[in-house]
């Protein structure tokens, strides 16, 4: 056991740390509201306002953990329906994650806990999904949360960390699906440190060791039931249905907060393992080196200082005399666990997957980044002139790497050359849709409708997307419908010319797909069409303006 330094820790430390964060939220509130949602994102967004309009919210998996639509609902009703408060909450939740590096103190060195929150603050795939809304670094991050609580219970400190712990392991499962498979690699991770200590002379053995597990659990019954009661508490409260204006059951409905609580810890799970592993897209499986090679593209663009320098203290602590140190191979092992369970179970690749690499491999990057500091200052010191110069080389390429990766990645702007960029991001062009909407609508209480799409691939029946589960043609109104939506414009949808014709008056906006667009012209006399690319290339639409 590893005795806690926390009750002598300066002061400074915290201090430093919390500057980190600090400047963490600066750097990613910068320009938060510039680039046009994410279909994902914007899929948040539509729910969000839904369920502020009609108080109705169910769990459902295609659209992601519900924490999301939980931190959604209150931003965008304080600071309004705008790309930027949105985003607010995750920008908010990335900014804070260095802190979670104070959960380590007990195990790593004061320079090694601001080595850590400065790679959580500043790493560019960190920075750009830090500020995204989706729940991929709520995920990983709480899961690094539990880690850190772990340790600490680990290493005997007080019964309040089991309490963090068990919050912290239902919001990571809250925030997404992926957050199950983080958790399950962090525990593979716990299971490989836990064996490999058999391997140790002067090991226990893992009978002996499992046994004194089990007598502190015991010892402590009265804090491990109540950290249970926590656990299931917030996964009650982030599963549980709220109904509207709707029937069944809510969680603050009266007469049918049981049924909440059930659909809550049993319906969830059912619809998790329905969509997540019987009905998986696409078709149950994929291909695995394509979603690997993606992954590992994305590490080398803007995770290789991390990467590089986890690997150097992995292999320099488990070679070196003193033997490895626990938390340094169990972050390792976790970030490798990762490498291999996250490309395979994901349903999309894309380079938010890089987080769930990054994340674990920060604590080694951090322990590597204060021993190249801590290097150069005694050379410093020392006067040994070749050491210095060698030092500041390393470490201004570490920067240099980081801010041009960041600067050309994470505020550039959206196109083909952007490496981190999923393609269901919209192009730079597409601001002009987001920015026009509002004028070519004009007012919204005339009786025609404001928005109408157009084509069968759009085509959804009046009413059929004012709650979840809705038409596949749903999506390919994606970004658009978060923007349409958040005017609290009327839409309609035609699938045929003929129904375009028979209407007795035309909405003021049209939506349809390019390739519609020689179809839909003729019959929309003195409208002025605007062509945008939905995705970074590809699924174009074509937006008719009256005048």
């Amino acid at each position: 056991m590893i005795p806690s330094r926390a009750g002598r820790r300066p002061d400074r430390t915290t201090l430093a740390v919390v500057a980190l964060a600090a400047a963490a939220l600066v750097v990613r509130l910068v320009g938060l509201g510039d680039r046009p949602l994410h279909w994902d994102e914007a899929r948040v967004g539509y729910w969000s306002l839904r369920s502020l309009e009609t108080g109705f919210f169910s769990y459902r998996p295609v659209a992601g953990g519900p924490l999301v639509y939980h931190l959604s609902r209150p931003s965008l009703a304080l600071v309004g329906a705008t790309d930027f408060a949105l985003r607010l909450p995750f920008a908010l939740f990335g900014a804070a994650l260095p802190i979670a590096a104070l959960l380590f103190r007990g195990r790593l060195a004061d320079d090694e806990v601001l080595g850590l929150a400065a790679v959580l603050a500043a790493n560019p795939i960190l920075v750009y999904y830090g500020r995204f809304a989706r729940g991929d670094v709520l995920a990983v991050g709480f899961a690094l949360v539990a880690f850190g609580f772990a340790l600490r219970l680990v290493d005997g400190a007080g019964r309040r960390n089991a309490y963090g712990l068990a919050a912290a392991l239902a919001l990571a499962v809250a925030s997404s699906g992926l957050g199950v498979v983080a958790l399950c690699c962090l525990g593979v991770a716990g299971f490989l440190v836990f064996d490999h200590a058999a391997l140790l002379p002067s090991a226990r053995p893992a009978a002996m060791r499992l046994g004194e597990y089990a007598a502190r659990v015991r010892g402590a019954a009265t804090p491990a039931a109540r950290a249970l009661l926590v656990f299931v508490a917030v996964y009650i409260f982030a599963f549980a249905p709220r109904a509207g204006d709707t029937d069944g059951a809510g969680l603050y409905t009266p007469g049918t907060v049981l049924g909440a609580v059930d659909a809550a810890l049993f319906d969830s799970v059912r619809r998790f393992v329905g969509v997540r592993v019987v009905d998986r897209y696409p078709d149950g499986t994929h291909e695995y080196l394509p979603y690997l090679g993606d992954l590992l593209g994305a590490l080398a663009l803007a995770a290789l200082p991390v990467v590089l320098l986890g690997a150097a203290v992995f292999l320099v602590d488990r070679y070196t005399a003193g033997g490895p140190r626990s938390e340094v191979s169990a972050a390792v092992y976790w970030a490798g666990a990762s490498l291999v369970f996250v490309p395979m179970l994901t349903e999309v690749s894309a380079p938010w997957l890089g987080v769930y690499v990054v994340v674990p491999l920060a604590l080694p990057a951090g322990i590597g980044l204060a021993a190249l500091v801590r290097w150069g200052r005694r050379a410093f010191d020392g006067r040994d002139a070749p050491r210095v110069a060698a030092a500041v080389i390393v470490l201004l390429a570490l920067v240099v790497q980081t801010g041009a990766v960041a600067s050309s990645e994470v505020y550039g702007p959206s196109d083909r050359d952007a490496e981190l960029a999923q393609f269901a991001q919209p192009s730079a062009e597409f601001s002009s849709f987001r920015d026009n909407l509002s004028a070519w609508v004009g007012p919204t209480d005339d009786e025609r409708p404001d928005v109408l799409y157009y084509g069968s691939s759009m085509y959804v029946a009046d009413g059929a997307a004012d709650y979840p589960p809705v038409p596949e043609s749903w999506g390919e109104r994606l970004p658009m419908a978060w923007y349409v939506e958040r005017l609290g414009a009327d839409t309609a949808s035609a699938a045929t010319p003929e129904a375009l014709e028979s209407r007795s008056s035309m909405p003021p906006v049209v939506i349809a797909p390019a390739d519609e667009r020689g179809t839909v012209a003729p019959l929309l006399d003195g409208y002025v069409a605007h062509q945008y690319d939905t995705g970074l290339w590809g699924r174009p639409v074509v937006v008719f303006v009256g005048n």
